[in-house]
């Protein structure tokens, strides 16, 4: 099941919730009570585990930084 990190505004505190994809924007409440939550975006790697063979690099010529096109 996903894993959602959520900001409460009134508190300050970041939380995360596990749920199912269907109920990603539904309302969330702080641990401390507080309805005034933000989703936050996750920056997360979509592909291969980390050091595995088969998982891209960046700047090999292919695969990583969309296709290579915007590696120096």
């Amino acid at each position: 099941m996903p894993r959602y990190e959520y900001r409460c505004r009134s508190c300050g505190d970041t939380f995360e919730l596990s749920r199912p994809m269907a109920e990603s924007s539904a309302p969330a409440s702080c641990p401390a009570g507080h309805e005034d939550t933000v989703k936050l975006l996750s920056a997360v790697a979509v592909g291969g585990a980390a050091g595995s063979p088969s998982a891209p690099s960046g700047g090999g010529g292919g695969g990583g930084c969309c296709g290579g096109g915007c590696c120096g």
